[in-house]
């Protein structure tokens, strides 16, 4: 049996319960903060973040990974590898795609393939199980890479903000400039482009609404079809639970998935996040336990 490696990063935010399972190994990126670094999941947690953030002179940012950390992971992984694939952040978003093919490219032990997911957190973490799912099959890592770009196809992410002051104050919004200024206490249903960069879909004036919009973004997006499915939150698990009982209601879904933003995620987005992604079931993907 051919034996594939999988590798993500942080913003996934795997659970552990998953990442043990499937032996996935995660690439953290990091947060700075005055004159601290953490390590994103690692040395932080998303309640600390938000917590503190509220406080906070001076907010923090991020970076990706270096080369070093991604050669480090190879370097490991390779010992019991024939191969390596690695679903990451999108490149519209984040610099760790350009980084982690640079690496690539001073690595020769085992083939290394970097996917684009075009998006992050929870549909980053659906792309990663597909991968980790075929690799458990013993598929050749490209046959997992044809499977996890036709998932990277199809996924579709839906996210609203409590405010778009922490996405403009990253710099990580694309389209949604014009919702600024007095609009700021507007409700956006954001998304990623074909690029992977965040863009605004609609406005809505409560947080019902956007919820209630999203939901019906996915089922117009869902046609009927089986789905799967991860919803996010940041610092607010009530919105959370409702936005996957509306899912439930709405969707045929076969897999359903709860987590919360990363922090290094939730440094862009600020507490109150909460958003969907799914993609149909096709005959390239079939769920595994």
């Amino acid at each position: 049996m051919t034996r594939i490696a999988i590798l993500t990063d942080s913003t996934a935010n795997l659970p552990e319960l998953w990442a043990n399972h499937y032996r996935i190994q995660v690439v953290p990126l990091k947060i700075h903060w005055e004159s601290r670094t953490y390590l994103d999941g690692i040395g932080i947690t998303p309640d600390q973040l938000y917590r503190e953030y509220r406080l906070c002179n001076y907010p923090p940012t991020t970076s990706q990974p270096s080369m070093y950390d991604f050669l480090h992971r190879f370097e490991n992984l390779a010992e019991h590898a024939e191969g390596i694939l690695a679903p990451l952040i999108s490149s519209g978003i984040s610099g760790t795609v350009g980084v982690a093919q640079a690496a690539v490219h001073e690595f020769t032990r085992v083939p290394v393939e970097i996917i684009d997911t075009r998006v992050t957190a929870m549909g980053q973490m659906l792309i990663v199980l597909t991968a980790a799912r075929a690799a458990e099959q013993g598929k050749s890592l490209q046959e997992i890479q044809k499977i996890t770009d036709a998932v990277v196809q199809q996924m579709r992410v839906f996210f609203t903000v409590d405010t778009l002051k922490y996405l403009h104050r990253g710099g990580r919004i694309n389209g949604t400039s014009r919702l600024l200024g007095t609009a700021l206490d507007i409700k956006p249903i954001l998304t990623f482009s074909s690029a992977g960069k965040i863009e605004t879909l609609e406005r809505v004036r409560t947080k019902k609404k956007s919820l209630q919009r999203m939901i019906a973004l996915a089922k117009e997006t869902a046609q009927g079809k089986p789905v799967h499915v991860a919803i996010a939150h940041a610092c607010d698990q009530d919105t959370a639970n409702l936005l996957c009982e509306e899912a439930q209601k709405n969707l045929n879904c076969i897999e359903m998935a709860t987590v919360e933003f990363s922090p290094a995620i939730g440094v862009h987005l600020g507490p109150g996040a909460v958003g969907i992604a799914l993609y149909s079931e096709n005959s390239l993907v079939k769920k595994q336990p």
